[in-house]
């Protein structure tokens, strides 16, 4: 089986999967402890997949399903111990975790792609020359990053009569809940940037260089999700959350199908830009349309929500369906499991990361 037809067979499949483990839980449940944890698995597959190249050393020489079995269990490990941490230095060790840390784990993940991507997981790949060591640096500087990140741009003081409120909830300089659409748009910007392959950039081989190119890349990451806050919220009035689930949520979740389950293989004969537009469209309208299939499977799955305010409860499933239970299933996947057994089982060609 090639590309398209082995990551639209392996998607079905995870996706299945998927919602099949959400529907053992009730909606308090899943929206609680589940989705906290899985948002902790996330940042240590982005170090796996990005930094070690998907093809640690210690895992290497590994047959499937081993191999994949045994980077699980590495991220499990790894979402272990950040989400002990989260809960107790954000959380204040309330059980089960309310919005504020939860908004938290979730910002963590744009900046371990931030770090990672964006800046090719400098300086830490520059100063630490074996990439297990520079892996775990930017694990622990994304959450060490975005915990400034939290306390100086996010503000909770609209939430102080609600009983999730925290005393230590940050007072930062914007409402919480823009800080947080902003930071996942950002990230949905450089997804989109990668529907390109870093088109115009790549033109200048100034710009490819790090640190020039995580600055310039962060400046346009930022710039196109002021534009679209500004267009979708401001201009157009859509409530935050109804745009986060709406359009920044399944435009990601559909630049995970076209990038990394079809391996950017639809448009890949294709030269930039027409390339990178398609990929776009692409994942737009594959993101809606999943998008669209799990709402309507939501009374299924977990049972009746209620849409848009003051609970958001529907918002709050569907972003954690799509991007907190889905997300890290793909990339188990396509990535760790190297989509056995779809495939045929064999050690990896690719270099083993240096140890």
């Amino acid at each position: 089986m090639r590309q398209p037809a082995l990551g639209l067979v392996a998607s079905a499949i995870v996706i299945t999967i998927a919602l099949v483990y959400i529907g053992l839980f009730d909606f308090a449940t899943f929206v609680g402890w589940v989705a906290f944890i899985m948002l902790g698995l996330i940042p240590m597959q982005v170090v796996i997949a990005v930094i070690w190249g998907g093809n640690p050393s210690f895992a290497s020489t590994l047959r499937q399903p081993l191999k994949g079995l045994v980077l699980i269990i590495v991220t499990v490990v790894a979402a272990w111990v950040a989400t002990a941490f989260a809960h107790a230095a954000v959380g204040e060790g309330v059980s089960p975790p309310g919005p504020i840390p939860s908004h938290y784990v979730v910002a963590v993940v744009p900046v371990t792609f931030w770090l990672a991507i964006i800046f090719g997981g400098w300086p830490f790949t520059r100063l630490v020359k074996t990439p297990i060591v520079a892996g775990l640096a930017v694990l622990v500087a994304a959450y060490a990053v975005m915990y400034v990140f939290f306390r100086v741009f996010f503000n909770y003081d609209f939430m102080q009569a609600a009983p999730v409120y925290l005393a230590s909830a940050p007072h930062g300089m914007f409402n919480a809940i823009m800080a947080l659409v902003f930071i996942v748009t950002a990230l949905a910007v450089m997804f989109l940037v990668l529907c390109f392959d870093l088109w115009p950039l790549t033109s200048s081989p100034a710009i490819m260089q790090q640190p020039v190119l995580g600055i310039v890349w962060t400046i346009i990451a930022c710039a196109g999700a002021a534009c679209a806050m500004w267009i979708g919220v401001g201009l157009l009035g859509t409530d935050p959350m109804i745009f986060l689930t709406r359009v920044t949520a399944p435009f990601i979740f559909g630049t995970i199908i076209v990038l990394n389950m079809l391996q950017n293989s639809l448009f890949a004969t294709m030269a930039q830009p027409a390339k990178g537009l398609l990929n776009t469209l692409a994942a737009a309208v594959i993101g809606i349309a999943l998008a669209h299939l799990y709402g309507a499977l939501a009374l299924m799955v977990t049972g009746t929500l209620p849409s848009g305010a003051p609970g958001y409860e529907f918002e709050v499933w569907l972003a954690n369906a799509l991007l907190s239970v889905t997300f890290p299933f793909l990339i188990y996947h396509a990535v760790f499991l190297g989509y056995w057994p779809l495939t045929p089982s064999a050690p990896s060609s690719t270099a083993p990361a240096k140890t």
